[in-house]
């Protein structure tokens, strides 16, 4: 059994041609965009670079900074979409099952995607605290019961799913690219984040502090 899964993994991967340019930039951008939002979010944060950008307000700043990564994230599909039709579809992915699993997969992966923008909104999805825009209180209902980071992996589903549905080893390699990129990304964001909020809570320690 393990030495069929081993085989048939060494098939799908000899399957995947790296070589290709449209495969190689779309690659680039699933690898150029969280790196870009993040570099973009610190700026802000310690410079307000975005802020003064948007005319000292922040609100506006970070709806300009979410129409810009929704636009990269956009391209980034098209560009992927792009990518696989140049892409060989496997005989190992050719049964009905995994096109039904790929579709599953996309819609998933979309119900975590929409429901968590829905409970965020633009600011709360689009890194809005780094702005100065902080959420009162953590979501802690659908989807974010049953996922810490349903945007990501709701992501992540929809590009394995469009890679199933196709039969494309080469979309099930760039899945996993994906997942790997948004869990580098957490690495960096979610201390942050963290850290942001214990000021916060810390600012109004002193407050109260002073107050009495």
């Amino acid at each position: 059994m393990a030495d069929r899964l081993v085989s048939n993994f060494k098939q799908l991967a000899s399957e995947v041609n790296l070589q290709d340019r449209d495969f190689q930039i779309a690659i680039a951008s699933i690898l150029f965009n969280p790196t870009f939002w993040n570099i973009a979010a610190r700026t802000e944060y310690k410079t307000h670079l975005l802020t003064k950008l948007a005319f000292n307000k922040p609100k506006f700043g970070c709806y300009l900074l979410a129409l810009t990564i929704f636009s990269l994230g956009l391209f980034r599909d098209y560009l992927y979409e792009k990518a696989l039709k140049n892409q060989a579809s496997s005989v190992l992915l050719a049964d009905p099952v995994f096109r039904y699993l790929g579709i599953a997969s996309f819609l998933f992966g979309n119900v975590l995607v929409l429901s968590s923008m829905w409970k965020l909104g633009i600011t709360g999805t689009y890194l809005g605290d780094y702005f100065g825009i902080l959420m009162e209180d953590r979501v802690t209902s659908f989807p974010f019961n049953i996922d810490d980071n349903p945007m990501y992996n709701g992501s992540t589903l929809c590009f394995l799913g469009t890679g199933l549905y196709y039969g494309k080893p080469a979309g099930v390699f760039a899945s996993l690219v994906v997942y790997l990129m948004y869990q580098i990304a957490l690495k960096f964001e979610e201390p942050f984040t963290a850290k942001i909020y214990a000021k916060r809570e810390a600012e109004r320690e002193q407050k109260k502090k002073k107050s009495l």
